[in-house]
């Protein structure tokens, strides 16, 4: 079973008019699952309904003691990806959890979003990676620490060397 913590950002905003008014809404994730068929058990725990840039240390903690505490090993995180790496790099040193955070530069409820690609690449990696802390974002997947969101490039890249 996987343990899937949700935080809100842009995978779970719902906008409602031209002038970008938003809130964070419920989580997607079951919504989605249930419409690709994923079949794979999973317990699901909306820990904040946040836009990444308002994320503090609090919500960082609260994050990382629920990783810690989860009876499951495999951990997957929804994040808003303004500030994903920064939780990313939080979250380090956890020992003996795969932990994998996600995100969506669209909102899942876009009829055009990359967030259903980012959460299959996330599931698998949870799945199939060792112990660590991963970002899946961009049909790629990074290790923590070593990466960072290109905002002109609208994508997540390696950190250079």
């Amino acid at each position: 079973m996987i343990k899937i913590l949700t935080t809100g950002g842009t995978i779970d905003k719902i906008y409602f008019d031209a002038t970008s008014e938003y809130e964070i809404g419920e989580p997607t994730i079951p919504h989605i699952f249930n419409e690709v068929g994923v079949h794979v058990d999973y317990e699901l725990i909306s820990l904040m309904r946040k836009d990444s840039l308002e994320l503090n240390d609090d919500d960082r903690a609260l994050i990382r003691k629920s990783c810690e505490e989860s009876k499951q090993d495999e951990i997957l995180i929804t994040h808003g990806t303004d500030t994903m790496c920064e939780t990313a790099e939080y979250l380090m040193g956890i020992e003996g959890k795969t932990i994998v955070i996600t995100g969506a530069l669209s909102p899942a409820r876009f009829r055009i979003t990359d967030a259903v690609f980012n959460l299959g690449l996330a599931m698998g990696a949870a799945q199939s990676k060792g112990s660590g802390v991963y970002i899946a974002m961009s049909g790629e997947l990074f290790e923590a620490g070593k990466v960072w969101k290109n905002r002109k490039a609208g994508k997540f890249e390696k950190t250079p060397a």
